[in-house]
């Protein structure tokens, strides 16, 4: 009972600050729905007009339904590569006396701190040479090697809490080093690998830098970046589409925290051990 008495000025406190961006993001969401009279932020009717690029494509623009395959084919395969190349990557600087760990372990640190726009440049060259600028999986391959570092981090960390006796048991019985990471070991961290995967995926998701630099054409073409091009386009600008692209947009990444929050609050558990 004390606990709750003590904690209460703080929710207090969370909610004042929140309430605004809860507003803020009712009133869009009542906004795209609704036209209001010049001038008025009250709206006096329903409409759906603001939503017609789910079914008719405007002129000059692709589809959205096109646009939305991309950022999901982009996000999925950025989570994918990340998951996979960390749990392995991961488990074998945690459990492994490989030459030079510790210097693969600072150098890990070093390549997430490293802005990577700064290798922008670089990294257009390199896809130029290996005939992958402008594809979508040539930003694939980028984004979840700038990812990387952070994967492999903290699944090192999910896997150093995992009790040496599992791996132990399992050698003893004559298990192969690999089958004890994927049958004994790998279950222990699955939560780990889930908020992982869907950290690496909500940040693919809102990737708009190396798209909109490394695949500008219209067949690689990302939600971000479809976004971007609404603000772009002077002649034929249209408020009400942005807002409701924008809400679309974000509607993933909405439904996604809500029911999956417990997984993302925790991430970082993992990687807070050395």
């Amino acid at each position: 009972m004390t606990g709750h008495l003590k904690s209460w000025p703080i929710v207090l406190a969370l909610s004042i600050l929140s309430a605004p961006l809860v507003l803020m993001y009712v009133y869009l969401f009542i906004d795209t729905f609704t036209n209001a009279p010049p001038g008025s932020f009250i709206p006096n009717e329903f409409t759906l007009e603001h939503w017609t690029f789910l079914w008719h494509t405007p002129p000059g623009r692709l589809s959205i339904w096109r646009v939305t395959l991309n950022s999901l084919m982009f996000a999925t395969s950025t989570a994918t590569l990340v998951v996979v190349v960390s749990s392995m990557a991961g488990y074998v600087l945690s459990r492994l006396n490989v030459p030079a760990r510790g210097f693969f372990l600072a150098g890990v640190m070093v390549l997430h701190a490293f802005p990577a726009i700064t290798l922008i440049v670089a990294i257009f060259l390199v896809l130029q040479i290996v005939g992958l600028y402008n594809t979508l999986i040539g930003v694939i391959l980028v984004k979840a090697a700038i990812d990387m570092p952070l994967g492999i981090w903290l699944m090192k960390g999910f896997y150093d809490t995992v009790p040496w006796e599992i791996e132990m048991a399992g050698i003893q019985d004559g298990a192969s080093r690999f089958t004890v990471w994927r049958k004994l070991v790998l279950p222990q961290v699955k939560p780990g690998i889930f908020a992982l995967g869907l950290f690496a995926f909500l940040l693919g998701w809102g990737e708009f830098i190396l798209p909109q630099v490394l695949a500008p054409s219209g067949n690689a073409q990302v939600l971000s970046v479809y976004l971007a091009a609404l603000i772009a386009d002077d002649n034929n600008f249209d408020m009400a589409l942005f807002k409701s692209v924008g809400l679309f947009y974000i509607a993933p990444v909405l439904i996604l925290f809500f029911f999956f929050q417990s997984y993302l609050m925790n991430i970082y558990g993992g990687g807070s051990k050395g």
